[in-house]
């Protein structure tokens, strides 16, 4: 399975990733973008069965990258990891078509639970 990561920061990347096998996630290949753009250009050329990605980057925001990736009509399980996680915040992912919010800081437990039904 082929999970792609989207955060500005690289050490957060590695995190989600580190979180991801903690949580019992073991059989991933996983790809990374530190943008919405670097990413959309990557899910053009091969669309990965789930995107975990930011809220908040320069560029390309992940809203911004979710919205482009609904006018491409690319289909994809696509959540924010992000410390955005207001009700209103939550609503707005949802309508957009976002799958799940995972807040930070987050655990091993939390991507378990939210996770296993596209992962597991």
């Amino acid at each position: 399975m082929l999970v792609m990561i989207v955060d500005d920061s690289t050490a957060m990347r590695l995190i989600v990733k580190k979180t991801l096998r903690g949580a019992g996630f073991e059989d991933l290949e996983f790809v990374e973008a530190s943008d919405g753009v670097q990413a959309f250009e990557a899910i053009q050329k091969s669309v990965p069965d789930i995107v975990l990605c930011d809220w908040n980057m320069p560029n390309m925001t992940g809203m911004q990258l979710l919205e482009k990736l609904n006018e491409a009509e690319i289909d994809v399980d696509f959540g924010f990891v992000t410390t955005e996680s207001t009700a209103p915040m939550r609503e707005l992912a949802r309508e957009a078509g976002a799958k799940f919010l995972i807040a930070k800081p987050f655990t091993t437990e939390s991507f378990e639970q939210i996770l296993s039904p596209y992962l597991g």
